[in-house]
């Protein structure tokens, strides 16, 4: 089989200016004073608006510009929009209303011309976002456009972990992803779920996922679901249970069809019992 490394590209022509850009950014969010809502009004201004950049806050107000255009500026600021997760009885408003300018930030740069599938802008602004909204975020994070999550503040991030395009990280009971984490195309990994008899009752329980784990293309993952390291859940999979390390589940629910090559002692891995599930819990049936 051929091994296909990344390939390293080039600088382009607005290379340098792409670096000022993020480096003031990056300066301006350090400052523990900042008004993060006002920051984000701007950026999203100069990348979107820049024609109003300047005189925003009578744009809004000014009965001569089509009111669809009024509204467009107004929710460049994260205070003039909601987001699901202010609806969430668990929301600590405090911490969510601290981040959403930064997730307001991030989703709306995707759906930018700048933004779209400009892929080595689009990560470096990611990568600098995602420290000052998650718990934790270890080094070399790499997450393409259109990912989004619940709280974003209930993340824990490992070195090294890779996220792809529109994937759906709901954090409201807590994720945590270990280090070299891979999380493919329209993968979608819960921690929380609803009775069925009753959708208002809701679990939060965080879903962990360890180091060295694989999650394929349009996979899930629900909550309260262990995937140990190494473990690899397949394309279209659900894993309504825990993944044992170094297998590989695939299916609907998902289950053990192989153990991966390089597990360190194959048919001791291939034995190993996993944790047997709760079925009354979230995760639990398999």
């Amino acid at each position: 089989m051929t091994f296909l490394p990344l390939r390293g590209l080039p600088d382009r022509a607005v290379s340098a200016a792409a670096r000022t850009w993020l480096e003031a950014l990056d300066s301006a969010l350090a400052d523990p004073s900042a008004d993060r809502a006002l920051l984000c009004r701007r950026t999203l201004a100069d990348l979107s608006y820049p024609e109003y950049a300047s005189n925003w806050d009578t744009a809004v107000e000014d009965p001569k510009l089509p009111l669809g255009t009024r509204l467009a500026l107004a929710s460049l600021d994260p205070r003039n929009v909601t987001l699901e997760p202010e609806y969430y009885a668990e929301c600590d408003d405090e911490r969510f209303q601290r981040v959403k300018p930064l997730l307001w930030l991030w989703y709306s740069f995707d759906r930018t011309p700048l933004g779209g599938q400009n892929v080595w802008l689009g990560v470096a602004l990611r990568r600098l976002l995602a420290p000052r909204i998650f718990k934790r975020c270890g080094e070399n994070f790499k997450a393409f456009q259109h990912v989004e999550f619940s709280f974003g503040y209930n993340m824990e991030v490992g070195d090294n972990v890779v996220v792809h395009r529109h994937v759906l990280l709901d954090d409201r009971g807590g994720i945590r992803l270990g280090n070299n984490v891979s999380i493919s195309d329209y993968a979608n990994i819960y921690s929380h779920t609803h009775s069925i008899v009753d959708p208002r009752e809701v679990t939060n329980v965080q879903t962990v996922i360890c180091d060295g784990v694989r999650i394929t293309y349009h996979a899930t993952i629900l909550a309260g679901v262990h995937v140990a390291e190494q473990g690899m859940v397949g394309a279209m999979a659900v894993a309504t249970g825990d993944v044992r390390p170094y297998h590989v589940h695939v299916g609907i629910p998902a289950k053990s069809v192989r153990v991966k090559p390089n597990a360190p002692d194959h048919d001791v891995v291939l034995r190993t019992s996993r944790r047997q599930p709760d079925p009354d819990q979230p995760g639990g049936e398999d």
